[in-house]
Parts: structure tokens; sequence; C-alpha cells
């Protein structure tokens, strides 16, 4: 674990627990030494709030990382949530090839669709692009949404067992070596993951919650991926992240039952923190 270094990138929303503001304090009680790179600084998020600024940060990125190049810098993990271009997506293949470490590990979140439909910002050539990455990716953790984009699979709410491995296998096709399937629901009152590597795939449910929650997606990317760089197999990791996403909910509900923009993450911690 010495020296261990991971690379964020996404965007922050500087109100609403979403994305960069989610994934920092994550990683970081995960034990990990955590960079960022901010794709765009938002007034806060997108979803309830209105005239929200945005200050896209497409042109900063070759800056940053011809002077990483220079300072010798290198990540032994690259982990990717909201990018927003096209442009955005060709610097994220270049830091993966150029300032990964030899046995690094790049994390995928595809975060552009949910519910059967592309975020506003987004087209069919963004999704071309994001199959670039999902093609060189370590583990890719879509929702279903965005897996049936990514490997053109006409989205449905009603599935089965397999439909959801072909979905995985898709996924591997392009070039993605491990899926994490978030979303797999085969009942009305629970939910889970679906993660798949070395050609077994493990399912795994739990609650689920009758009130959405924002940011939830980036609150299971980011604990993911910090039990999974601290050493967990990819299904425990898988679960783990579950769990503690359920619990986020569920303690926001039951103790704020009028805090909207998000999840309170942060008084779950510790429990996260004991199961790593």
């Amino acid at each position: 674990m010495d020296d261990f270094k991971i690379l964020t990138i996404q965007d922050i929303s500087c109100v609403g627990q979403c994305s960069m503001t989610v994934a920092l304090p994550i990683l970081s009680a995960c034990g990990l030494e955590t960079a960022v790179l901010p794709s765009a600084v938002l007034s806060t998020h997108t979803a309830g709030f209105q005239d929200f600024t945005v200050k896209d940060l497409t042109e900063e990125m070759p800056k940053i990382i011809e002077h990483w190049k220079k300072e010798g810098i290198r990540f032994r993990a690259l982990y990717t949530g909201y990018l927003g271009s096209a442009e955005m997506i060709s610097y994220v293949l270049t830091i993966r090839n150029e300032l990964l470490t030899d046995d690094g590990v790049f994390i995928f979140d595809p975060a552009m669709a949910d519910d059967g439909k592309l975020y506003p910002a987004f087209d069919e050539a963004y999704v071309r692009e994001m199959k670039k990455l999902c093609a060189v990716a370590d583990v890719v953790l879509p929702n279903l949404t965005e897996a049936c984009f990514l490997t053109d699979t006409p989205y449905k709410e009603d599935f089965n067992g397999r439909w959801v491995n072909g979905l995985i296998d898709s996924l591997r096709g392009l070039g993605a070596k491990q899926v994490v399937l978030t979303g797999v629901s085969f009942t009305d009152h629970s939910t889970g993951v679906a993660s798949s590597t070395g050609g077994a795939t493990y399912y795994y449910h739990h609650i689920k919650y009758a009130k959405g929650c924002h940011g939830t997606g980036d609150v299971y990317s980011s604990a993911f991926t910090g039990a999974f760089m601290r050493g967990m197999t990819l299904h425990d990791a898988a679960r783990v992240a579950a769990d503690f996403t359920a619990r986020c909910i569920g303690y926001t509900q039951e103790n704020y039952p009028d805090h909207w923009y998000g999840v309170k993450f942060e008084p779950v911690l510790p429990e996260l923190i004991e199961k790593l």
C-alpha cells in the first residue's frame, strides 16, 4: 500500500452529495491517497436545483496532464465518473495509457444514463466514444441502462437472469475485463448487483427502497473502488458497496426524511471502514 495513489476524474457539484464530493471522502475513508481531476465545476448538481452554474474544465486537462508528466507523477488506479464530453474521454485514455503504473487498475463508471434514457447532455455519438473506455477498463460499473447503451441492447424493465448474463457477456465482448452491473432487480422488493470475473457471475440482492435518492450511483462506485483497491475480491467489494449504499439510503430516509438532494453517507462511513 506504500505510495498508493488513486486518481478520480469527475465533476464537482459544489452543493449536492454526488460525484467528486462523494468520491473524495469515501476513497479517503477507505485509506487511499486520492488525487482529483475535475471535469467541470457546478454550483449544484442538476437534479432539482434551478439556474445552476457550470464551468467546463476540458481545456485545463491537457495542461494538467503535461504538468504531471514533467513531475513524474503516476497513479496505481484510475476511477472515472461523470465526464461530459467526447474530448474529455480522449484525455482519460491518455491518462490511462501514460500515467497509470504498469500494474495500474482502471475502474470505469459510465455515468451517462438511467431509467432507460441518456442524460440530457449526451447523445449516441457520446456513447460511441464511451465504448472506447469500456474496451480498456479493468472493471466497468454500469447500471442496466448504461449497459444497454454500451452494448446496443434494447432496454427493458422486466428481465431475467439470462438477459442480464447476456448484457454482461456483451460488455466483456467490448473488452471490459470484469463487470459489476448495478440495479439488478428480479422482484418488486429487492435490488442488487451482478459481478462477473473469470467467467463466474455472482448475484447479490438487498432491500429495495421505494423512494430513490440522488447520488447513490456515485456512492456505490466510490465504495466499490475503495473496497476493491484495498484488496477485496470483485464479488466482496460489490457486496460491501451495495450494503453501504443501501444503509446510506435507509439512514437518510429514517433520520432526515426531508433531505432530498442526496444521501447522508457521512455518518455511515464508520460502518464502511469497519467492513474493510
